[in-house]
């Protein structure tokens, strides 16, 4: 899907013809599409193509007449009912008269600057407009991050009480998207610097703090992908030894459930045997006599077996 946007004196707005400082943003792009730009934009239809590869690595490719920035963005899908957290590539090019970006889905790194959520947003504003998506895409990093720390604290509520392991591996999936950003978030720091020191991009002194910031944003959301997979993983580990103990009580309890219930089945079986000389087995009162008998002992073995903790 192509989408142009440009930017107006009353906000962005989307056109239908590509014109000097608008943005082209493509969604998961056909070839005819791509071939369509490469053509109008005068660009290699592989570098278009780059990011429609999900294990692409995030870079800087410069050419005579473009620039070429590759990164890693925060995106979920849904996997057996449950939101799992990966990273997609997005590709930035820099033309002469336009930007365009490429992207397998939607996401919300470019949709708010679609809507116009973005406050000193120009699509003519080429060096600016990199930084800005650059900016919030380091934000949607933290903002997952965030949403992946809370699940992790609800699991480990259920996993106080549970003897599943439903729990574990969704602590364990969340392990693995952190792995991901961390991963992602560590190459697009190598691209923040590359692109700190790149003459191909023209850098003014507001664009070269905003940059900075990007790179401060950047450096905290991989401080807290490595510090909530520290966590993560420590809590795993801790919750495997607490299922199998939880497993175990459940275990011993059954067993002396077991062994008090098994004390009544023992007496009944002696007094049920169809042979002479049975204790009371002439006594009118015997069955009440066997039945008070058996309930005292089996209360007696409760008690003690309570005393010692095992119920």
């Amino acid at each position: 899907m192509i989408e142009i946007y440009q930017t107006m004196k009353d906000g962005i707005r989307k056109v239908d013809q590509i014109s000097e400082g608008c943005w082209i943003a493509l969604t998961n792009p056909s070839a005819t599409e791509l071939l369509e730009i490469s053509e109008r934009c005068h660009i290699e239809v592989d570098h278009l193509r780059a990011p429609l590869d999900e294990e692409e690595r995030s870079r800087i490719e410069v050419e005579d007449d473009y620039t070429l920035i590759l990164v890693d963005i925060p995106t979920f899908e849904e996997r057996h009912n449950k939101d799992r957290y990966v990273t997609i590539p997005l590709a930035i090019i820099t033309a002469k008269d336009v930007i365009i970006t490429i992207c397998l889905e939607e996401t919300p790194v470019l949709k708010s600057f679609m809507d116009g959520r973005v406050r000193d947003f120009y699509t003519y504003k080429k060096t600016r407009f990199i930084l800005q998506i650059l900016y919030k895409n380091a934000s949607v990093y933290l903002q997952y991050l965030r949403i992946i720390d809370r699940k992790s604290e609800d699991i480990e509520k259920k996993l106080h009480i549970s003897t599943k392991n439903s729990e574990l591996l969704e602590l364990l999936e969340l392990e693995k998207s952190l792995v991901y950003f961390t991963t992602s978030l560590r190459a697009n720091e190598v691209v923040l610097e590359k692109l700190l020191r790149n003459k191909n991009i023209k850098q003014y002194q507001e664009d070269t703090e905003l940059l900075e910031d990007v790179i401060i944003e950047n450096k905290q959301a991989i401080e807290m992908a490595n510090i909530y997979s520290g966590i993560l993983t420590s809590t795993t580990e801790a919750f495997a030894s607490i299922i199998s103990n939880n497993l175990n009580i459940v275990m011993k309890f059954l067993a002396t459930v077991t062994i008090v219930l098994s004390i009544p089945t023992m007496i009944s079986s002696f007094f049920g045997m169809n042979v002479g000389g049975i204790p009371a087995g002439s006594n009118p009162h015997g069955f009440l006599i066997v039945a008070i008998v058996s309930a005292a002992i089996t209360a007696f073995v409760a008690y003690v077996l309570a005393k010692k903790d095992l119920f």
